[in-house]
């Protein structure tokens, strides 16, 4: 079944509010993933930054970013296996750590943590460079165009990275049947990647935090 297919089916047979299902565990895993990722990258990238004539080269950015995904990753494998058969994630992972142990809190994180790299070299180290290519042209300014373009790119180039492991994971978990995920996987990565960098940019202008570019 398609996308929109399935949407329909799930509002037709469950109501609306049953395409949020999960919403607590998705919220938990981005406050632990994101929030890792993040802050690896942007402090070491802040740190290698200091005393220099410029942001780091694209490499440095590219292994800061490996690095920051992989641990964010790591670190967001628990709320990421609490499926959508419990009351909410924290109760879903106290069930899980009780009844199963510690060890089954974190299966899966290999593939989450590997899915983690790609996908932040693909947002934050693109998104960094795309954000300095498009300044040093001298077109545009440091705005909320340049961001949306920048972030629109990272968007791309994050989705490009994830799709190979996106599909062994699909057929992993389903050998029968064919994955057709690009564009699906388009069409949510790059609207939360703008919206991530557009609004992080605006916090950034004004608690006063500038970035080397």
């Amino acid at each position: 079944m398609r996308m929109m297919g399935m949407a329909m089916h799930v509002i037709r047979n469950d109501g609306f509010l049953a395409l949020y299902n999960g919403l607590s565990a998705s919220l938990c895993r981005q406050m632990t993933y994101s929030l890792t990722r993040f802050g690896i990258y942007e402090t070491a990238r802040d740190r290698l930054g200091q005393g220099s004539q410029g942001p780091p080269p694209f490499y440095q950015k590219v292994l800061l970013g490996a690095v920051g995904g992989f641990t964010g990753g790591l670190v967001g494998t628990p709320a990421d296996m609490v499926n959508v058969s419990y009351s909410h994630a924290l109760d879903g992972m106290y069930r899980v750590l009780r009844e199963e142990g510690l060890k089954k809190l974190f299966s899966g994180a290999t593939m989450a943590s590997s899915r983690g790299a790609l996908v932040t070299v693909g947002q934050l180290s693109c998104y960094d460079q795309a954000k300095q290519l498009v300044l040093s042209t001298g077109l545009l300014s440091d705005n909320i165009f340049t961001h949306f373009l920048a972030s629109f790119i990272a968007g791309g180039c994050a989705t490009f990275l994830c799709q190979p492991l996106d599909v062994l994971k699909t057929r992993l978990m389903n050998s029968q049947g064919e994955y057709r995920g690009f564009i699906p996987a388009a069409i949510r990565l790059i609207p939360h990647t703008i919206l991530t960098f557009v609004f992080l940019e605006q916090l950034r202008k004004y608690f006063g935090i500038k970035v080397s570019t």
